[in-house]
């Protein structure tokens, strides 16, 4: 790790910032935390989040497992892509580009919200094969309505507006903007974790990013693709959600019948990070069910 990279962790105060690295790969710069020995276990993030979206539950899944948490492109302290390598094919490319230069084969992967979308564009394309998908609120189906056509053109000409991240940066870290943002996501975090988010969003690379990303994201072709996927998924929703209400994971499930559902009921969008000891349990379960650790 350059000292650079150093300094920014320590910086922020990174959470599990000792197993943090950085590695070139595709012409970005990634940053990726390692942790852990065993069947390697993939987690990627949701839209705005980052590796610290998995501080609690990491290092449970590290008992069992060689954990990897990727910053997706242009989120964290990862560098930001090119317009392609910000849409979900292009990402999906851009990580398993990151597991072949790293020469790591995912025995399980774990996904959360747009992060399981790129977990399942991966296993479509073929370009990785592990035992089992787990998708934690996972925003696999393109918006209902209007909003399918609105948001993602909006999102478009906010991407067009360069000087808009500095001024997000600039006054979107406040605590209290936080605050309501989080609970819009129907989740309940302390204080400490709140403070990760906005270190985040103090961050105009982070944000510019996150915008990037919204402005080149499509689902309709993995909505389309979806019954096709021979990967065994595991879907697990959260009944308070208010970012990906759990009635898409149901909607998936009618049309998915070999997937499994659990709905957690006391739980929001950022349920994973509420009560990382449930997930690790529930993960524990699906390892055992793969039969890739003992029950």
């Amino acid at each position: 790790m350059k000292r650079e990279e150093r300094q920014l962790l320590s910086q922020h105060d990174w959470p599990h910032r000792q197993a943090s690295r950085f590695v070139s790969s595709g012409g970005l710069r990634w940053h990726l935390q390692d942790m852990g020995e065993g069947p390697v276990l993939v987690m990627l993030h949701g839209t705005g989040a980052s590796t610290h979206s998995w501080a609690g539950l990491a290092p449970l899944l590290a008992r069992s497992y060689r954990v990897l948490a990727i910053d997706l492109p242009g989120h964290g302290f990862s560098s930001v892509g090119d317009s392609y390598g910000m849409s979900l094919p292009g990402m999906a490319s851009l990580v398993a580009g990151l597991l072949d230069e790293l020469d790591l084969r995912p025995a399980l992967v774990v996904g959360h919200s747009a992060g399981a979308a790129v977990l399942v564009r991966m296993c479509l394309d073929g370009s990785i094969e592990p035992a089992g998908l787990v998708s934690i609120n996972g925003a696999l189906l393109p918006l209902p309505g209007l909003s399918r056509r609105i948001y993602p053109s909006a999102a478009r000409l906010l991407a067009s507006l360069p000087v808009l991240p500095q001024l997000v940066a600039r006054h979107g870290a406040q605590r209290l903007f936080i605050d309501q943002l989080i609970r819009q996501t129907g989740s309940s975090l302390s204080q400490a974790e709140l403070e990760h988010y906005r270190s985040l969003v103090g961050s105009a690379k982070h944000v510019n990013g996150t915008i990037q990303m919204m402005a080149n994201w499509n689902l309709d072709s993995l909505e389309r693709e979806l019954p096709g996927m021979s990967t065994p998924l595991f879907l697990i929703a959260c009944r308070k959600d208010k970012a990906v209400p759990f009635t898409q994971a149901t909607r998936l499930k009618a049309q998915l019948p070999l997937a499994d559902l659990q709905v957690l009921p006391d739980l929001g969008h950022l349920g994973h990070e509420e009560n990382p000891a449930l997930f690790a349990k529930l993960i524990g379960e699906i390892s055992a069910e793969l039969g890739l650790q003992p029950a």
